[in-house]
């Protein structure tokens, strides 16, 4: 089969992953983000429909209404919640997903209070000064450990609170993207947000080409993922199959790299269907799409709350490679393009 070329397509993911990467959208606070990724769809010529939790479903077309296949991916992202106003008037945090504090350290972030506005502040250990802090070097970072130093004059627990801020305020942190010349695209939260742009990506190029699906084809893009239950439900009438588009993983144990698209035979949750990796693989030869096949021993995806929540499918997990997962990411719009070939070759062809 002749390549392809998917370079114009290939632009469009990283353009519009960058805009839905300057999208705050931790778990619970991705209301903004949903509206964006349906108003793009939709402007791609493509029916939606937005879940009672948020989610958005996409109608990318296809014959086959009995065998149809849905791809998600997530919008939601990691994120922090006030957990307690400090008697300094300072901020203790509670983790949304999976978030971790030792790469959180001295982040920007964004306090989006309930009904009154928007703060910024940093994320900062306890008593941060290097030259006053003896222990510095010695302490562990956690959310006990850790305070948001808001950019306003408080000094107490009622200085902060006049502010509008109060416990269960969300807290976004700086994505930071940033992509280079040579390719590369660095930024939190790439998990899952380079998914929803190469679903985009997917979206434009049936549009382009005027393509039928031979199978009804769906997409979901979910906004619970990170915290196990995004996925669950909301599956189109007729679907037999649904892959999960998230990341792929890189580091060590591991064949992937940034620039291929991961194909995962088994994670946390057990192997995925063994019918489906095989064709997977396939299909990934077949469009001449760069892959690897790797085990994820500490990953759950969407599609396994899928299938948890008693839906009757087959289940496959496919991603771009991301390297650093869970703190500041970095993939390449070359393992982009390699996870729509693949889409292409599978869905479509």
């Amino acid at each position: 089969m002749k390549k392809i070329s998917l370079s114009k397509y290939t632009d469009f993911i990283v353009e519009k992953t960058t805009e839905l990467l300057n999208i705050d959208s931790p778990t619970g606070y991705t209301e903004e983000a949903a509206k964006w990724v349906k108003d793009e769809f939709e402007a791609l010529g493509f029916k939606t429909i937005q879940t009672n939790k948020g989610g958005v479903i996409v109608n990318l077309g296809g014959k086959d209404k009995k065998n149809g296949l849905l791809l998600e991916a997530h919008t939601d992202t990691l994120g922090g919640m006030v957990a307690t106003i400090k008697d300094n008037g300072r901020l203790q945090l509670t983790n949304l997903g999976g978030m971790n504090p030792n790469n959180a350290e001295t982040e920007n972030v964004r306090v989006v209070t309930k009904f009154d506005g928007i703060y910024e502040g940093t994320f900062q250990l306890n008593n941060a000064s290097i030259h006053v802090n003896g222990k510095y070097d010695e302490e562990k970072r956690t959310w006990e450990s850790c305070e948001v130093v808001l950019d306003e004059d408080v000094k107490k627990k009622e200085d902060t609170e006049k502010l509008g801020i109060s416990v269960g305020d969300i807290v976004c942190f700086e994505p930071n993207v940033r992509v280079t010349k040579s390719g590369y695209i660095k930024s939190r939260f790439l998990d899952d947000k380079l998914s929803v742009g190469i679903l985009l990506g997917l979206a434009k190029y049936i549009s382009d080409k005027k393509v039928t699906p031979k199978r009804a084809l769906y997409a979901h893009i979910t906004v619970f993922e990170e915290v196990g239950h995004g996925g669950s439900g909301s599956v189109p009438e007729g679907c037999t199959e649904a892959i999960s588009v998230d990341m792929g993983c890189v580091g060590d144990g591991l064949t992937c790299t940034e620039k291929q698209v991961s194909i995962c035979a088994k994670d946390s949750g057990g192997p995925y269907s063994y019918e489906i990796v095989k064709a997977l693989v396939t299909a990934a030869k077949d469009s001449g799409a760069d892959y690897a096949v790797d085990i994820y021993p500490h990953y759950g995806s969407d599609v396994e709350a899928t299938l948890r929540s008693g839906n009757d499918l087959k289940h496959g997990l496919i991603g771009a490679g991301v390297y650093a997962s869970h703190g500041y990411e970095r993939s390449h719009r070359d393992g982009a393009e390699n996870v729509l070939r693949l889409l292409i070759g599978y869905a479509l062809g």
